[in-house]
C-alpha cells in the first residue's frame, strides 16, 4: 500500500490527506471521507489505505464544525469544502463516481446537506456512505476510557486515538444540532446510500435508522455484528471496508450486485 500524502492548499495550509492507489492502475472512483466528533484525518488512515489499494482515490478532509447557532451556515461551508476537495483530486477533475463517506457528525452533516434542495448538481456526489449516525440523545459522558469503550473494541484503533494529540477527548459529549439530526434521519435524497451501524453502538437509534433506510428509494442498511460507534474502525473494519467496496462496485454496475449467491450452506 502506498503511504498517504498531504496536499498543501494555495494558502499554505495542509487541509486534506490523500491516499493513492497502486501506480499504473486507473482510478475506479473518488471517495471523500468526512470524520466525526473529535476525530482527525489520521483516524481514517487505515480505511483510506485499504480502499486506495483497490484503486479508489481517497481524500480525507477535516471534521465539520457544526455551529448550533448556525446549522445552515455550517452546511454551506461544508458543501463548499467538499466540492473543492473532490474537484481538485486530479488535474482534470474528480474521477466519477464521486462518493462521500461520513462518520458520526460527518455522516449527519452529509445527510443533512444532501437533504437540502439547493445542492449544486455539478458538486453533488453520485452516492453516499453514512456510518455511525447518532440518534437524538446520542451523547457519551465519562472519562477517556469510557469514551473509548463507546467508540471501539479494536486495540489498534484505541491506541491510535489515544496517541493522537489532535484527537479531542470528550467530544462524544458534544450535542448535535437537532435540525441537522432531523434532516439526517428524514427522507433524504434519492442518491444511492449505504447506511452502516454497529449493533453494539450505544449512540445509535436503530429504529430511526431503519425508518431512514426505508424512506430512501435507493438505500441499504448494513448492521455490523459486535461493532461499536466507530463502525469504520472497529474490530470488524476489514469486513466493513469490504462492504463499502461491494457498494462501490455495485454503484459502477447500476446498483446491480456484482456477485450473486445461488447456493450456500452458511
Amino acid at each position: 500500500m502506498t503511504a498517504p500524502t498531504d496536499r498543501t492548499a494555495p494558502t499554505g495550509r495542509t487541509d486534506v490527506t490523500d491516499h493513492h492507489g497502486p501506480e499504473g492502475l486507473p482510478v475506479r472512483a473518488t471517495v471523500v471521507v468526512v470524520p466525526g466528533r473529535g476525530e482527525t484525518r489520521s483516524t481514517y488512515a487505515r480505511l483510506g489505505a485499504r480502499l486506495a489499494a483497490d484503486a479508489y482515490r481517497v481524500r480525507v478532509v477535516d471534521a465539520p464544525d457544526l455551529d448550533p447557532g448556525d446549522p445552515a451556515g455550517s452546511l454551506d461551508r461544508l458543501g463548499v469544502r467538499l466540492a473543492e476537495a473532490a474537484a481538485t483530486t486530479a488535474d482534470d477533475g474528480a474521477v466519477r463516481p464521486v462518493v462521500w463517506v461520513g462518520a458520526d457528525t460527518g455522516a449527519v452533516a452529509l445527510a443533512a446537506l444532501l437533504a437540502r434542495e439547493a445542492s449544486e448538481p455539478e458538486a453533488a456526489p453520485d452516492a453516499v456512505v453514512l456510518a455511525g449516525l447518532p440518534g437524538h440523545t446520542a451523547t457519551a459522558a465519562g472519562g477517556w476510557d469510557e469514551e473509548l469503550d463507546v467508540r471501539t473494541s479494536c486495540p489498534v484503533h484505541r491506541t491510535r486515538l489515544t496517541d493522537d494529540p489532535q484527537v479531542r477527548r470528550g467530544s462524544l459529549g458534544d450535542p448535535v444540532p437537532d435540525a441537522l439530526l432531523d434532516a439526517a434521519h428524514g427522507a433524504g435524497s434519492g442518491l444511492p446510500t449505504l447506511l452502516l451501524t454497529g449493533d453494539a453502538d450505544p449512540l445509535a437509534d436503530h429504529e430511526a435508522l431503519l425508518r431512514a433506510a426505508k424512506a430512501r428509494p435507493r438505500a441499504r442498511l448494513s448492521v455490523v455484528r459486535g461493532a461499536h460507534h466507530d463502525v469504520l474502525n472497529d474490530t470488524q473494519h476489514r469486513a466493513v471496508a469490504a462492504e463499502i467496496v461491494t457498494f462501490l462496485e455495485a454503484l459502477r454496475n447500476d446498483l446491480v450486485p456484482v456477485v450473486a449467491v445461488e447456493a450456500s450452506a452458511w
